[in-house]
């Protein structure tokens, strides 16, 4: 499920392979994109705001794409056999002399002068990967509304950009957070706020979302996914309860009632 973290590491990929080449095709399989050339253009960068991908091009376009739950990008050679899915998923392909990058499934994908970015994700809270991450502006805006249901206010992109339903799940539990508890019941939040910072950096580069420190295949998870299987931490059932429609659809939270008790005081 792509989260700030694996966005980034998107965005690391196709900067890597397209930055200061030109393009030499471009198909955008959209409606409102499906007669606009971008040919002659060269990548200037391609950048990541939360889970937004911000690809600029000379002559101050921006292409901005969002993966939303299922989208993605995939690079390939020329005359590489594309295998991220079917042709009718595919919504837009850029080609440099070396590089083929394909959008499969991108529910976004729109393009706009680069000078108006700040219209299109300048409501976006810091990014606890980006350059200007701010923890103070961060911890302001988490604190902002002390009534708000704390697992609400993770996944509001305005308070954090780039925290999904994995991490807000596992952050949750790593700092013994009742999902429920209002905000104001948070003890020294500022460390959860540390923590947001550590967690994407120790996975800036690793494609996942790992938190026990075990990458296997259903061990890099403490809740998120695991109803009714024992709390790695204290064998308690994990429990799962559908709370908040977010930008994305219905999400659902997963927690341990043992180590995230209502009370803000989990079992030692």
């Amino acid at each position: 499920m792509p989260e700030g973290d694996t966005v980034h590491l998107a965005c690391a990929r196709l900067h890597a392979a397209l930055a200061g080449q030109t393009l030499v095709h471009c198909d955008l399989r959209v409606p409102q994109l499906a007669t606009t050339d971008l040919r002659n253009r060269v990548v200037l960068d391609v950048t990541a705001r939360g889970k937004h991908i911000l690809m600029r091009l000379s002559g101050g376009l921006t292409l901005h794409s969002h993966f939303r739950m299922e989208g993605a990008w995939h690079l390939y050679r020329p005359g590489e056999r594309w295998q991220g899915g079917p042709e009718f998923q595919v919504r837009a392909v850029l080609e440099t002399p070396g590089w083929v990058a394909v959008g499969y499934r991108l529910p976004v994908l729109e393009l706009f002068a680069t000078a108006d970015e700040p219209a299109h994700v300048g409501h976006l809270g810091p990014d606890p990967l980006g350059d200007d991450w701010d923890a103070a502006e961060a911890l302001r805006r988490l604190m902002a509304d002390p009534t708000r249901c704390i697992s609400d206010a993770l996944l509001d992109q305005r308070v954090i950009a780039g925290i999904g339903n994995v991490w807000r799940c596992e952050l949750c539990f790593l700092r013994g957070l009742d999902p429920s508890m209002p905000v104001g019941a948070v003890r020294e939040p500022q460390r959860l706020i540390d923590l947001i910072k550590r967690a994407f950096e120790a996975n800036r580069g690793t494609g996942s979302h790992v938190t026990t420190g075990d990458p296997r295949r259903g061990f890099s998870h403490y809740v998120y996914g695991r109803e009714r299987q024992p709390c790695r931490r204290c064998r308690t059932p994990i429990r799962r309860r559908a709370m908040t429609a977010g930008e994305d659809g219905e999400r659902v939270t997963y927690w341990c009632p043992a180590c995230q008790p209502a009370t803000g005081k989990p079992r030692p």
